[in-house]
């Protein structure tokens, strides 16, 4: 047996339910029972802190590989600056200008590079991977990083 319940809804969340229900094509009735059982339940706070432990357990994995990426790529440019730093002879006073010259003519060409390289899609990370293990770089799908 059913008791009836009459109650009012924001205007919004009635265009949601509404929505919901058509989506999935059942009564509305029915995904509000729903809705109050998970609610009420006595587990609902359990399953709703196993959920959001699994999100919050996801989340960090994508933080910590984001952190890797950012190490790998701030030693990248380190070792770079350090190398060039350590290599590149001073410039006599007299031929500065036409260094600053090329070295503009240089930068325009990077950033066309990088741009290119950035509409390409593959990234250092992914370079470094099959530089380092070939075999491996071959399972990996387009995109996909370690």
């Amino acid at each position: 047996m059913r008791t009836k319940h009459t109650f009012r809804l924001p205007p919004d969340l009635a265009l949601k339910l509404a929505d919901y229900a058509a989506r999935k094509r059942v009564p509305q009735a029915l995904v509000v029972e729903a809705a109050l059982a998970s609610h009420l339940s006595p587990d609902g706070a359990d399953r709703l802190e196993a959920a959001l432990a699994r999100r919050l357990d996801r989340m960090t994995r994508h933080l910590e590989r984001l952190e890797r990426h950012v190490t790998i790529s701030n030693e990248a440019l380190a070792v770079f600056v350090r190398f060039w730093l350590t290599s590149t002879p001073p410039l006599p006073d007299t031929a500065l200008p036409a260094a600053q010259a090329k070295g503009r003519e240089r930068y325009e060409g990077f950033v066309e590079a990088l741009g290119r390289r950035l509409a390409r899609g593959r990234t250092l990370a992914e370079e470094v991977v099959m530089d380092v293990d070939p075999a491996r770089s071959v399972n990996a799908k387009p995109g996909e990083t370690t």
